[in-house]
């Protein structure tokens, strides 16, 4: 007889905790903690504009906002993470990023964006040929 009653204790339970979710519970006001959750995404950072080039860094800027460095590619701490000169470089094509390979890549610095690797400034890759 433990099973029916287990069975329905699970079920009031399923029930009580769905009754919490209910029609109010997607508006927006204090948290737990205290501060009300976040509903949209954050603006960018309005001192930084996206139209500004990026600073120069070994070879110099190739258009207005694109980067062109090059260097030796070198492997991150995490598994998949690329650094060129400080750089992590994020995209581009992985026959020609490798490990120890010459290249020469233009793209743009993302200070602000998150990765997974614990290392280097992201730099979306546009481009990537061996130097």
């Amino acid at each position: 007889m433990k099973t029916p009653r287990t069975a329905i204790v699970a079920l009031l339970a399923g029930a009580a905790l769905t009754a919490c979710a209910g029609p109010g519970a997607e508006t927006a006001g204090p948290g737990p903690t205290g501060a009300a959750p976040v509903t949209s995404t954050p603006s960018p950072d309005p001192s930084v504009s996206p139209t500004d080039p990026t600073p120069p860094t070994k070879g110099g800027p190739s258009s207005a906002g694109t980067t062109t460095l090059t260097g030796t590619v070198q492997a991150g701490v995490e598994p998949n993470c690329l650094l060129l000169d400080g750089n992590l470089l994020v995209g581009g094509p992985r026959d020609v990023l490798k490990a120890g390979a010459r290249v020469t890549v233009t793209g743009h610095a993302q200070p602000g964006m998150m990765t997974t690797c614990q290392q280097g400034t992201p730099f979306v890759v546009e481009t990537a040929k061996p130097a």
